[in-house]
Formats: structure tokens, sequence, C-alpha cells
């Protein structure tokens, strides 16, 4: 499990901004996918709460050490508003304060 988990933060301009975003320079591709599934940019909070849960839910992998903090991989499955499934990663930063932060989320 994700240390701390239960103190997971998804900053909303990543779900909205990054991961949701049709002309964002790399997050489109990631959109792309996330749309397959009926997430949309507008209700984004959809997306955010599900990856919450995934935090909270998938297995974790520590995957490396830096300068920032300990680096965690959590893969797990979403399930869309549309009712499509998709296996996901998501990896998750823990600095100092102990708290798991979203760094990105892709398809598995």
């Amino acid at each position: 499990m994700l240390p701390n988990a239960h103190l997971a933060i998804v900053p909303a301009e990543k779900v909205r901004d990054y991961l949701l975003c049709p002309t964002h320079p790399t997050g489109r591709f990631k959109q792309a996918v996330f749309a397959a599934l009926g997430y949309e940019q507008l209700h984004w909070e959809t997306l955010h709460r599900d990856l919450l849960a995934l935090a909270r839910s998938g297995l974790a992998s520590e995957v490396e050490t830096t300068s920032y903090g300990r680096k965690y991989r959590v893969g797990g499955t979403l399930t869309g508003p549309n009712g499509r499934s998709g296996r996901f990663v998501s990896i998750w930063i823990i600095g100092p304060a102990g708290a798991p932060r979203l760094v990105t989320a892709y398809p598995a």
C-alpha cells in the first residue's frame, strides 16, 4: 500500500490542466485515453476522486528516492463515467511533509 495514502493529494491543475487537457503538449495523449473512459475536463472532479481511490486501494511499489522524496508506483483499474475500464499506473512522491502527491498517471 502507498504510505500515508489517507493523506494523498491530487492537485486540481494536474487533473484539469494536464491529464484531461486536449491541448497540453504531452497531456493530450493521456487525455485521449481518459476520454475513451468518459472522463471530461469540464468534470475533472470525477478523475480526481478516482485517482485518490486508486492511491488508497492500489498495489504500491517504491520506484526511487530523489532529493525531493520517495517515488511510488501505484497500479490499478479505473472505471470511467461511461462504464469502460482500463489499467493505469500512477506515480506519487512523498516529500518531507509525508503526504503522497500525484506526479502523473498513464495507461498501463
